[in-house]
């Protein structure tokens, strides 16, 4: 049986005009069962429908800030770096894995990607919008441990996989889901009520979580990766 292809949405250094990826993405991909394809970078609608009919799942990255006028606002002075190209690509490429039910995973910056291209907002910095109990949501390294909890939905696919209603996760983002998209529930969140998961129903695997478990350590990461390449590969 062949092993699924899963195409990843690269990371662009502005600066050198380069594509690259972080090798913790590749590396989950291939434990997990999976052949890992970082795709190129393009805007053309049919360059989109051929990448998307050649990979059996797709996977978010994390990067930089999506653009503010993606979700109808003006860029406060706190937003980060932004990659308008990146975020055309990747809106194009999700409506299209959408369209076709093809298995989506979204980390970091991907589960921000996946609310903003189904109708959804962000918070552009979360220390300046939002108020409630202090939560470490951008910490320093070690990556791999877990800095802050979350508590998960008992109806939702991140406990199916996870077989648990709570677990540490480590957190590396100013920026997080506002208004959630209509399409979209949330599984997950933190003390200070963020969305740490959300999915959609009706999907083969629609997933984005907000924290890297292809850094964090522990069984439950490499249980939600082989969940994400057993719906490629069905």
């Amino acid at each position: 049986m062949a092993k699924p292809v899963i195409g990843l949405t690269p990371l662009y250094d502005t600066e050198q005009e380069r594509l690259w990826m972080r090798p913790n993405y590749l590396r989950a991909v291939e434990e997990a069962g999976g052949v890992p394809l970082v795709l190129p970078l393009t805007g053309g609608e049919e360059d989109i429908a051929a990448l998307a009919g050649l990979c059996d799942g797709f996977l978010f990255t994390g990067g930089p800030d999506a653009h503010p006028s993606l979700f109808g606002e003006e860029t406060l002075r706190f937003c980060g770096a932004i990659d308008l190209r990146r975020d055309r690509f990747e809106i194009l490429l999700l409506n299209r894995a959408v369209k076709l039910d093809k298995p989506v995973l979204g980390i970091c910056r991907g589960i921000q990607l996946m609310n903003v291209a189904l109708g959804g907002s962000l918070y552009q910095d979360i220390p300046a919008q939002v108020q409630g109990l202090p939560v470490a949501h951008n910490q320093k390294p070690p990556y791999d441990v877990g800095v802050h909890g979350i508590v998960i939905e008992k109806e939702s696919p991140l406990c199916a996989i996870l077989h648990k209603t709570e677990m540490m996760v480590n957190s590396m983002h100013h920026q997080a889901v506002k208004d959630l998209a209509p399409p979209l529930r949330c599984a997950a969140r933190s003390a200070d009520g963020l969305a740490e998961c959300v999915w959609m129903p009706e999907k083969r695997f629609f997933l984005g979580v907000q924290w890297h478990p292809e850094y964090l350590s522990g069984p439950e990461s490499g249980d939600l990766f082989r969940a994400f390449l057993r719906a490629a590969g069905g």
